[in-house]
């Protein structure tokens, strides 16, 4: 006996579901936002609720900062190899291909030069969708290699960081690249041009500790975590609680090692405007210099 009977004929029961296609709705890491897609990408994936960055691609980053058309890549064909033959759970060169498929990219890095508001410069942006963004031989050799000619052509360097740091299987090899690409950023500042470091969640490792933390001016995207260490290993090596934020850009700019917290929407004409400050303290004639009195 059914206690339940419908009044009208003709009413069905269930409707047709109407497919959505998958991706068009978001939810924000930090506040739980549902967020449109369309409307999200029309704000630098940044959600208008929180301000949360959700993170995107080294070619997003391209896009926002770049001229459209300037940019042409150098050495895209350089790919990784497996001289020490690492294997933990699966073995490095099949690492490689899954990230290669995912991510379209021969290694986390896109390099190569471009214009910023018209003025050329030269660009190394790390890709955390492969491999975490890790640092191997490929990254360092691209990043000295795009720094060096940029020295050899006067132009300033933009690098964007988004990594867990060196790349673990490629052991000391990877460590190495932390030297060359200092080598590289020293050999700039000789011939007298900047170095615009950007660091994006998250920044740590051996990326922090090379030529991320080497520019002549360092931003960093809101609430980004940004270190060496990550917190839970530091806390658990010092046996102590770390202050509220440790590690996220706002205290680091507090602390003075970020120059300036940058919401991603006014990241182009951050850079655009340090590019050309440093164009013209470059175009201006040196200080007349004073003769000691004896």
């Amino acid at each position: 006996m059914s206690w339940f009977r419908r009044g009208k004929k003709g009413i069905k029961a269930h409707s047709e579901k109407k497919d959505t296609p998958e991706g068009v709705w978001l939810k924000c890491d930090a506040c739980a936002e549902i967020l449109y897609r369309p409307e999200l990408e029309r704000s630098f994936f940044v959600c208008q609720k929180c301000g949360y960055h959700f993170r995107i691609r080294s070619r997003d980053y391209l896009n926002l900062l770049v001229d459209e058309g300037s940019f042409v890549e150098e050495d895209a064909e350089l790919a990784p190899a497996d001289p020490l033959q690492f294997r933990d759970s699966q073995r490095y060169p099949d690492r490689i291909a899954a990230a290669r498929k995912k991510t379209g990219l021969n290694d986390a890095i896109v390099a190569g030069r471009g214009t910023v508001a018209g003025m050329p410069t030269s660009i190394a942006f790390l890709d955390f969708g492969y491999m975490g963004g890790s640092m191997g031989s490929v990254v360092g050799e691209r990043i000295a290699r795009v720094t060096m000619r940029a020295a050899d052509e006067r132009r300033p360097v933009i690098t964007l960081s988004a990594s867990g740091g060196a790349r673990m299987q490629e052991g000391i090899l990877s460590l190495m690249q932390m030297a060359k690409t200092s080598a590289a950023l020293a050999r700039l500042a000789e011939v007298g041009q900047p170095h615009i470091s950007i660091l994006t969640h998250p920044t740590t490792g051996g990326v922090t500790a090379s030529f991320a933390s080497l520019g002549d001016v360092i931003l960093a995207e809101p609430k980004a975590l940004i270190g060496f260490a990550g917190p839970r290993v530091i806390r658990e090596t010092i046996n102590q609680e770390l202050p509220e934020g440790f590690q996220r850009s706002e205290f680091l700019e507090e602390h003075g090692f970020v120059d300036r917290v940058v919401p991603r929407r006014d990241l182009r004409d951050t850079v655009a405007g340090l590019l050309q400050f440093f164009g013209e303290a470059e175009m201006s004639p040196p200080a007349p210099r004073r003769r000691r009195d004896d």
